[in-house]
């Protein structure tokens, strides 16, 4: 197998001024990627690029754009095409998701959510990956989690995106295999990206990957010709396992006992 090489594709990587989007940019320029950093928050976006551009030796591109506004993705796309860039790989990071019961939380954040992502992933992947289609070579990476494998109480709307990105994932992989055109699936477990930030939920450390790992993890997973990676601890994997075996009732009821027991019960949106 021909391991796919980073070193001078153009990579454009959503939700790159943070967490696991900042350490995608970080490991594809020390790969010898060149970049086009996409996220809301300008400075932070900024930050980034000259982090990166002070550490390695590739094109930096930043550009702010609110993917879940209703022209974020096309504006996005016609910055891309005024700028000239092409985009050899896309890396669909940015993602976000409500906590706690979903009837007393809030509709805007979940549905919020649902528009980056779901509908923002789906309509980059149909432009960015119609184009890579038409020149015969590209790839895609769709960052799910391994929330994608089964429903999850007190993160039900979040968990439902996740299990979209996995189908919509495997069956694009399957429509354009052969095509020079590769997509994969990674999921994480909890990764220390601030992801509860303006909520009163809490992650144990104890059972918190660095993104630096999972960054690092996805990309070599990618370049071994995966369809979905599991980039973080092995018990991650070991857990997608289990939905498959038993009823989802039983599974569901688990979840719920386990997101309980971590207090997710009695989250909530800050201010």
């Amino acid at each position: 197998m021909v391991m796919y090489r980073y070193r001078g594709v153009t990579a454009l990587v959503t939700g790159a001024s943070k967490g696991l989007g900042a350490a995608y940019a970080h490991e594809l320029a020390r790969r010898g990627a060149h970049l086009v950093l996409v996220a809301r928050s300008g400075d932070a976006l900024r930050r980034v690029a000259d982090e990166i551009r002070e550490a390695h030796q590739v094109d930096v591109h930043p550009v702010t754009a609110d993917l879940t506004a209703p022209d974020g993705v096309t504006g996005l796309i016609a910055e891309l095409d005024r700028r000239g860039h092409t985009v050899d790989l896309l890396v669909n990071n940015a993602g976000a998701g409500a906590v706690g019961p979903f009837l007393s939380s809030s509709l805007q954040r979940n549905v919020s959510s649902v528009e980056l992502n779901v509908t923002a992933l789906m309509s980059l992947t149909h432009v960015l990956g119609g184009r890579m289609a038409e020149r015969g070579h590209g790839g895609i990476i769709n960052v799910a989690s391994t929330a994608a494998f089964q429903s999850m109480p007190y993160q039900a709307s979040y968990a439902a995106t996740k299990a979209f990105v996995l189908s919509f994932t495997e069956s694009l992989a399957e429509e354009l295999r052969g095509t020079g055109v590769r997509v994969m699936g990674a999921h994480p477990g909890a990764t220390a990206t601030g992801f509860f930030d303006g909520t009163t939920a809490t992650m144990n450390p104890a059972f918190i990957d660095a993104p630096e790992g999972v960054a690092v993890k996805t990309l070599d997973a990618f370049a071994r010709g995966a369809v979905n990676s599991y980039p973080g601890r092995a018990v991650n994997r070991v857990a997608s396992w289990v939905p498959r075996v038993l009823p989802r009732t039983t599974v569901t009821r688990l979840t719920g006992q386990l997101n309980r027991r971590l207090g997710l019960h009695r989250a909530h949106d800050l201010g």
